[in-house]
């Protein structure tokens, strides 16, 4: 029977009223609750939302709702019920930009993440790699090791390379260079599992 009386019928006027004069809001705000939940929940459900989210946007739209009736900016130009679940509707929206936002940098910084450390893979992978040519080129001699890293790593010309190295013209570091690939090539064949990793290498030279 309490619970009968306390379900007080208001017209959108009597809300505006009593939000005005500052009366105890605790019964319209029950009246605006049990006239307007359902609807609200309902659409924030339907749009990724829980119940916890439409609880949460529900009380804030009702908040954000009286600022705008004590201001004096609800015209009443449309239902009461209309404007909330408007008020309502654009929280959420805003809510929804925002987490989208937020993921979007959390993906950009995963994916940032990721491709710093495929490239610290790389690099790891290219240090090894060199090192693995520097030893074989150790067994090469002085000379082929020298031309083959003015060649390969420092990406010097030819017809600097012949001078660097104290030949007489180029053509004779030309000579020089064919040999030590063709020397490397041959200890490549007994180290398979380097081959296919300078592959790119061979056939440059």
């Amino acid at each position: 029977m309490n619970s009968r009386k306390e379900e007080v019928q208001y017209g959108d006027q009597d809300v505006v009223d009593a939000i005005l004069k500052n009366r105890n809001l605790d019964p319209v705000i029950r009246y605006l609750y049990r006239n307007n939940f359902d609807s609200i929940a309902n659409y924030i459900r339907s749009n990724s939302g829980n119940d916890e989210d439409a609880e949460d946007f529900f009380q804030e739209a009702i908040v954000v709702f009286i600022n705008i009736v004590r201001k004096g900016n609800f015209r009443g130009e449309s239902s009461i019920k209309t404007f909330l679940y408007s008020i309502a509707r654009n929280l959420w929206r805003n809510e929804l930009k925002r987490q989208n936002r937020a993921l979007t940098r959390e993906t950009n910084y995963y994916e940032q993440s990721e491709k710093e450390e495929r490239d610290i893979q790389m690099s790891i992978g290219e240090n090894e790699l060199k090192n693995q040519l520097i030893q074989l080129l150790e067994k090469l001699g002085d000379n082929c090791k020298k031309i083959l890293l003015l060649f390969y790593y420092e990406n010097l010309p030819m017809k600097e390379i012949f001078q660097h190295m104290g030949y007489e013209t180029e053509q004779v570091a030309r000579n020089m260079k064919y040999r030590c690939m063709n020397k490397l090539k041959e200890m490549l064949d007994e180290h398979r599992e380097m081959k296919q990793s300078f592959k790119s290498l061979l056939t440059n030279g």
